[in-house]
């Protein structure tokens, strides 16, 4: 087999490629994943414009 440049892939063989790169989530969902701490992240305004 020769060696094809990744510009000159096509789609699929592109698509193949990459989804070997990506990490995966080994069994973990992550929209069920819950924040281990929930003070570590708010999404509140720490100063709201009402109170300046």
């Amino acid at each position: 087999m020769n060696f094809v440049p990744y510009e000159k892939m096509s789609k699929k063989e592109k698509k193949k490629i990459d989804a070997k790169k990506r990490r995966d989530w080994s069994g973990l969902n992550p929209v069920t994943r819950v924040a281990e701490e929930k003070r570590k992240y708010s999404r509140k305004e720490k100063h709201p414009e009402k109170y300046i």
